[in-house]
């Protein structure tokens, strides 16, 4: 039985961890045993302490919206994570699993201990800041292997060796939940967004098209609590509205997909890039089509008049049109259901898990 290690900087319900349970779970199925180390608290990771084959370490640490609270506790977790990693230095044949960029911690640790150090990089950091760009300069250095999630953010990265492509996908549990019907989907009238409450990522645009389109539903469900979402919804000045219901973090996101007619996501490409989008992959697999921005991982999935649209979040206009024209053509929006369950199936979990498998044993 081979031991693996996996660092995971925040536990919460992003793409990224839920991605990671997707994978700690297949590696447990191939004779291995796994140890977590990650952030306590509520988060798509704790479902993994009923196997018995994984022990999860965990410790304390918030991300916080203040940038030198923030800079203050990521840097403190990173020493923490250096000095755990070295109760490894006496197990060999040990592998360090880096899931994100951010655990550099852990990375340092593994490298000067001459452990295998892989990493599954989720973040496109060549289109965020100079921090951003700095972890992925220092993973290029020790990284013995690079996951990439997509071909564009492979782009991005210098190097040759030791760099493979492979595709999220999303957990067969979430599939079996949900269930594609067209006709009540065109019926409900009703446009969702998942997303975390990040200027960047669309929210404020989002109340926009629900008072520029009253006639419709607008749902949106954030990664945050609520008191910071109503925070958020002060400091920003942005209207109640009777069309838009707005949710806090939710464990289960399948009923809101089981719902909803149109999927968006509006990142803003000058301030983020999605390396893939999992939200749309998940509404694909719910048979809606999609809104998303024209660049980055995400926009790979994604043809237009195929199963959704390709938009930039500045297209405001655009973007209205859209979704007037998809939600009341309904012969257009069978076939954009049908090409977005197409899409759907060519991502895979279990295919997902394998080639990752395979990449570790090399």
């Amino acid at each position: 039985m081979r031991k693996i290690v996996c660092f995971h900087l925040l536990n919460d319900y992003s793409g990224s961890p839920k991605v990671l349970r997707m994978v700690l779970q297949g590696l447990l199925g191939q004779n291995n045993k796994i140890d977590l180390v990650t952030s306590n608290g509520n988060g798509a990771l704790n479902d993994l302490c009923q196997n018995g084959d994984i022990c999860i370490y965990k410790y304390s640490y918030q991300f916080s919206t203040n940038p030198v609270i923030a800079l203050i506790r990521y840097l403190f977790v990173q020493g923490y994570l250096f000095f755990f990693s070295f109760r490894y230095l006496f197990h060999p044949g040990v592998l360090f699993y880096i899931n994100t960029i951010l655990p550099v911690g852990a990375a340092l640790a593994g490298r000067l201990m001459g452990k295998q150090v892989v990493y599954h990089y989720h973040e496109n950091a060549f289109a965020k800041g100079a921090f951003y760009k700095l972890l992925a300069y220092i993973m290029k250095i020790l990284a013995t292997k690079i996951i990439c999630v997509s071909n564009y953010q492979r782009s991005f990265l210098r190097r040759e060796k030791g760099v493979y492509i492979v595709p999220n996908a999303i957990p067969e549990s979430l599939i079996h939940n949900l269930h594609p019907c067209p006709d009540k989907a065109f019926l409900n009238k009703r446009v969702l967004m998942l997303g975390s409450l990040k200027q960047y990522k669309g929210t404020t645009v989002f109340v926009r098209l629900a008072e520029a389109l009253p006639d419709y539903k607008f749902e949106l469900v954030l990664n945050e609590n609520q008191e910071n979402i109503d925070a958020y919804w002060h400091v920003n000045e942005l209207p109640l509205l009777e069309n838009l219901t707005v949710y806090s973090r939710q464990q289960n996101v399948a009923p809101f997909y089981n719902r909803a007619s149109i999927v968006l996501n509006l990142t803003d490409k000058h301030y983020a890039i999605e390396t893939f989008g999992l939200t749309a992959l998940e509404a694909m697999s719910a048979g809606l089509p999609v809104i998303v921005p024209t660049v980055g991982g995400i926009a790979e999935m994604v043809q237009d008049g195929e199963n959704g649209y390709k938009i930039d979040v500045q297209d405001f206009s655009e973007i209205v049109i859209k979704i007037n024209h998809i939600l009341s053509e309904k012969a257009l929006y069978d076939k954009l259901a049908k090409g977005a369950l197409a899409t759907a199936s060519m991502y895979n979990e279990a295919h997902m898990c394998t080639q990752i498998e395979s990449i570790l044993r090399e």
